[in-house]
């Protein structure tokens, strides 16, 4: 077992540990990694309470330099980080590569963000009364984060929470600790306050609650689940500012005056990359009548080529999915839509490979209704269902009915119909012409219904999770 929490400047371990195996072979212990126990967190809680006010106080080019060289680093190392970042996940090792560069990006990107600390300045409507408004750190944040990209998803989340001077308190999922310790690591080398981060590992229902309970911790910030997120929204009960990035559902809709190749290839792209364990996989594709048939003869013969196996494996398209517990629950929905009259046109079943590990054929449904269950859950699994309709109106309303409202997006040449489209979808991201999946760190993320709550995340706009906001009044003569 080894130290695998950092907790006021220290690497700590903790009384108990979990394995930590490779999900393309089991026989690879990647690790074991020590939990950390309540006393501990704690003491992370305290200790980042303390440096946070040292912080918040810092100037201006420590906190650019601090930024910029974890995200340089980062990228420097995305070789090395990506591949055991495939190697404990299981998406494919340009996936992981990808993800822990852009993770880079996110700390360069707000480590010039500290450099645009600017205000608002206005009148008083009461004579020789000046205004000043200006952004604060909000205090110490809690981050919980998820295990489909655990540096990437983490990064967009710790960056601006340094940059805009709060302190951390770090509790990664528990499926991917090596990640998080690499990531800590570099972190860790920088000149910040002893306690400003902290890394606490272990479950949910032990750290996450307790983080959630704590009147010491001012924001919480996670991405994860609906059911979790609604028990993390019990943190306002302490008044504490909350922002969740929960489930999703999205649709791609394909229109009849589509290019057909490059809907097809959108569809793969946002169905089946990471394994479909992404927040914004297209999972519902809506197709014109007009297009069905040859559409999914294209989507069914693209799901059936790609390259399934080890994750390091060169060549690999689509990795394992990340646990026995996932691939269960997946083989379990594909049962379920045949049951529920959804026809299987391909996958859907586990793999042999020749390591032991969780391979699962890609699949395609057809003859689905948006009523289905396959339809209205969000699977998290490369598990594709395309409904089939009769116009542009139905297509749209289709795209709308689910409690979520994360991505959505639509292949068409009619330049109208998009336009119409990205004005009336009711989700946080529409694309015209894209894979849902695949978003840029400097604009904002989130969505509607379920599927987000609080402010958006991503770019300039974090700022309004991550500090508030101060009016000062200052009289410059004598005051009315």
């Amino acid at each position: 077992m080894q130290n695998s929490s950092f907790i006021a400047g220290d690497w700590v371990s903790g009384g108990s540990e979990v394995e930590n195996r490779n999900p393309s072979d089991v026989s690879d212990l990647v690790g074991s990694y020590s939990q950390a126990g309540a006393n501990q967190v704690e003491t992370a809680l305290e200790a980042a309470c303390a440096a946070q006010a040292i912080w918040q106080n810092s100037g201006l080019e420590q906190r650019y330099n601090a930024l910029m060289a974890i995200g340089q680093e980062m990228m420097t190392r995305s070789a090395e980080l990506g591949e055991l970042l495939s190697r404990e996940e299981g998406k494919p090792r340009a996936e992981g590569v990808g993800e822990v560069y852009r993770a880079g990006q996110f700390f360069t990107y707000y480590a010039a963000e500290t450099l645009r600390q600017i205000g608002d300045t206005a009148d008083s409507v009461r004579d020789n009364i000046e205004i000043d408004i200006r952004r604060e750190p909000v205090g110490v944040v809690a981050i919980i984060s998820p295990w489909n990209f655990p540096i990437a998803t983490a990064s967009w989340k710790i960056a601006p929470a340094l940059a805009f001077g709060n302190a951390v308190i770090w509790k990664p999922a528990n499926i991917t600790p090596a990640s998080a310790v690499a990531f800590a690591e570099i972190i860790e080398r920088q000149n910040l306050p002893k306690g400003l981060f902290n890394l606490v590992l272990g479950s949910g229902s032990a750290i996450g609650r307790q983080l959630v309970e704590s009147t010491k911790v001012d924001a919480i910030s996670f991405t994860g689940s609906v059911p979790v997120g609604k028990t993390i929204a019990a943190a306002a009960q302490n008044f504490t500012k909350v922002q969740l990035e929960m489930g999703s559902k999205n649709a791609l809709a394909v229109m009849d005056d589509c290019d057909l190749d490059l809907a097809v290839s959108c569809a793969l792209n946002g169905a089946f990359g990471s394994t479909g364990q992404k927040c914004t996989a297209s999972s519902r594709l809506i197709v014109h009548e007009a297009v069905h048939d040859a559409f999914v003869e294209k989507l069914v013969a693209g799901a059936k080529a790609f390259k399934v196996g080890h994750a390091l494996e060169e060549g690999t398209q689509i990795g394992p999915v990340v646990s026995a517990q996932q691939l269960k629950g997946n083989l379990e929905y594909v049962d379920l839509g045949k049951s529920e009259g959804a026809e299987l046109l391909c996958g859907g079943d586990r793999l042999d490979r020749p390591t032991e590990g969780y391979f699962m054929a890609p699949a395609v449904f057809s003859n689905t209704s948006n009523a289905m269950r396959i339809n209205r859950e969000e699977m998290f699994a490369p598990i594709a269902c395309v409904i089939k309709v009769g116009s542009y109106e139905e297509a749209l309303h289709c795209v709308n009915d689910t409690a979520f409202g994360l991505t959505s997006g639509i292949v068409t040449r009619s330049l109208s119909r998009a336009t119409h489209f990205r004005r009336n979808a009711r989700t946080g991201c529409v694309m015209v012409n894209l894979p849902t999946a695949g978003t840029d760190y400097h604009v904002p993320f989130g969505g509607r219904g379920d599927s987000s709550y609080g402010p958006r995340e991503q770019g300039g706009y974090a700022r309004e999770f991550y500090t508030t906001v101060k009016t000062a009044y200052i009289a410059s003569g004598d005051p009315a």
